[in-house]
């Protein structure tokens, strides 16, 4: 088998038998072709032919290029040339795996960064007026508005929010949102993000929709066409311009405060895990951290001999 067919049945498996994200296949796509132009200069034509020496060569070279890669892209470079080895394994194409002896890279543990609950209602106020002082918002404004109140009120991820269908929002109460691996979860939106998207809906999306092919996409740009991941990404960036916040927001950053904001609150993290849609808690108990400061305040108010 040569590694061109192999690494093209393996996209398509990732494709269809795992339901990867069109981002995560181009991210596959994107280490591994760079494996395969190094193969190439190998002159190497089989798969079932790479040996532990082969692939070390490979990472070693990457490794050591300049620009130094970091860790995390080290990562995820060894994580997809991994994945064709066990894929070509699996199938019968090679009789071992050449992969088996990878220890991968140690990352440094980040903490997800999280806005504070005054900095998300600064964010939002950024994107538009609120929910009942939107007389004189303009339709941009509106579906912005109702783009992060949606995204803030679910911890939906960017790529599921532009993802969404106007039948997604049920009854204006509910999300049907539909994550990794086509996996769906009902998500209950606030009345904040009810409302927003109500307004965005009545005022805004049917004239939007008028101005391109029919799309049954909820969010719409300016021409009619299904909003995209990169335009929502602005429409936060600009919102958090005009918000003054120094801190680097992002689609994610949205993700991380409804998560770390629940829990705060008081909120179960096996009910936080199936609201974000995560596979295993262990992902979701990333946002259990307490902060130094929260620390500190506990502890003088709780300790006898505290002060």
């Amino acid at each position: 088998m040569t590694p061109e067919r192999a690494l093209d049945r393996y996209l398509r498996h990732l494709t269809i038998e795992r339901g990867l994200s069109p981002h995560s296949l181009a991210a596959y796509r994107r280490d591994l072709t760079r494996y395969l132009a190094w193969l190439e200069t190998r002159d190497v034509t089989d798969v079932a032919a790479l040996t532990a020496n082969d692939v070390d060569g490979f990472l070693a070279e990457v490794a050591s290029g300049e620009p130094r890669p970091a860790a995390s892209s080290l990562a995820r470079l060894q994580s997809s040339v991994r994945g064709l080895h066990r894929f070509a394994l699996r199938e019968g194409w090679a009789e071992v795996d050449p992969t088996t002896r990878l220890v991968a890279p140690k990352l440094p543990k980040r903490l997800p960064k999280a806005l504070t609950i005054d900095q998300v209602d600064r964010l939002l106020d950024g994107a538009g007026p609120a929910p009942g002082a939107q007389h004189d918002a303009s339709a941009v404004q509106l579906r912005d508005r109702a783009l992060l109140e949606l995204l803030y009120a679910t911890g939906a991820r960017v790529s599921e929010a532009v993802s969404l269908d106007v039948d997604d929002v049920i009854d204006t109460e509910i999300v049907r949102v539909r994550g990794k691996g086509s996996k769906e979860r009902i998500v209950p939106l606030g009345s904040y993000a009810r409302e927003a998207l109500g307004a965005y809906l009545t005022r805004v999306r049917p004239a939007l929709a008028r101005r391109g092919r029919a799309s049954a996409r909820l969010f719409l740009g300016v021409r009619g066409a299904p909003l995209s991941r990169q335009s929502a990404w602005l429409v936060i960036q600009d919102a958090a311009e005009r918000a003054g916040l120094d801190a680097h927001v992002s689609p994610h950053t949205l993700r991380h405060s409804f998560a770390t904001h629940l829990l705060q609150g008081g909120a179960d993290v096996r009910v936080v895990q199936e609201l974000l849609g995560h596979a295993s808690v262990a992902t979701t108990q990333i946002y259990t951290h307490v902060s130094v400061d929260t620390l500190r305040e506990v502890y003088a108010s709780s300790h006898p001999r505290a002060r």
